[in-house]
């Protein structure tokens, strides 16, 4: 057997312990996930009840104090499997944390202690934001598009015909689970910055330099992920032009620790 067969059989080895372990992660990640989705969908209708409580604010800004909220539901199967998008959405959010550590441990030993140091911020970070962003869709902007929805009908009388809004439960919930997908995506704006300047891709002056590029990619992107209204566009636009500038404030501040860091060095290999 020559040299190169070898180094071959020497590496077959941690190659199969890495499939092993990968294996096992991906086995608790599916089970923590399967288990969020059957409490989730035992709890589908409260968590559904809670999700038309924007709706039920819109009507409130829409001068409907006191009347019921209605959803319907126009094929048998429908809102069966709404409550299986709910379940499976709720479930990935209960699930993340687990499924977040699950990659951690895999991806941990490989790494030095310091990048070890550095990755743990982003895995907080990462939930924490994308909470921001759906507390802003369900506390502000949900509301606010239903409103707008909503002024749109008409109530009859004078020949005019009586046009009401009846939403259907699978259509809100769509609407709803998009927003909060794109709002959360959008909020990690300052994660994937502040990465990209670790890694040395981009710079704090780069970012500036594609302010205007990002600004009108803002608007791209708002009109791909959100229904085709003004309100929509507008609303995700305006915060994400905001995280961009916030990335930029947080990349200058990673060139200054850097940079801190690099002229403690030097004065200690000078001493």
């Amino acid at each position: 057997m020559t040299s190169r067969d070898d180094e071959i059989e020497a590496s077959s080895a941690p190659l199969i312990e890495h499939l092993i372990e990968l294996r096992r992660r991906l086995i608790w990640s599916i089970a923590g996930f399967f288990i969020a989705f059957l409490i989730c969908f035992y709890f589908a209708k409260p968590i559904f009840n809670l999700l038309v409580v924007p709706y039920q604010t819109a009507t409130g800004w829409a001068g409907m104090t006191g009347k019921q909220v209605e959803l319907i539901y126009t094929a048998p199967q429908e809102f069966f499997f709404t409550q299986v998008k709910i379940a499976a959405f709720g479930g990935f959010f209960l699930a993340f944390p687990l499924i977040a550590s699950q990659i951690y441990k895999f991806v941990a030993p490989g790494l030095y202690r310091n990048e070890r140091q550095a990755f743990v911020p982003y895995l907080v970070a990462t939930p924490l934001l994308f909470l921001m962003g759906a507390a802003l869709v369900y506390f502000f902007f949900t509301p606010m598009v239903m409103w707008f929805f909503l002024s749109m009908q008409q109530s009859g009388g004078s020949g005019e015909a009586t046009i009401q809004l009846l939403p259907r439960v699978s259509e809100y919930l769509s609407l709803i689970m998009t927003l909060i997908f794109a709002f959360g995506l959008v909020f990690q704006l300052p994660v994937v910055a502040t990465l990209l300047v670790r890694a040395g891709i981009t710079s704090s002056k780069g970012l500036s330099s594609k302010r205007k590029y990002a600004i009108v990619l803002a608007f791209v992107a708002a009109a791909v992920l959100t229904p085709p209204d003004p309100m929509s566009q507008i609303g995700l636009a305006m915060p994400t032009i905001l995280l961009y500038e916030i990335s930029i404030l947080a990349a200058r501040m990673i060139e200054k620790k850097r940079a801190e860091t690099a002229a403690e060095g030097e004065a200690q290999s000078e001493a």
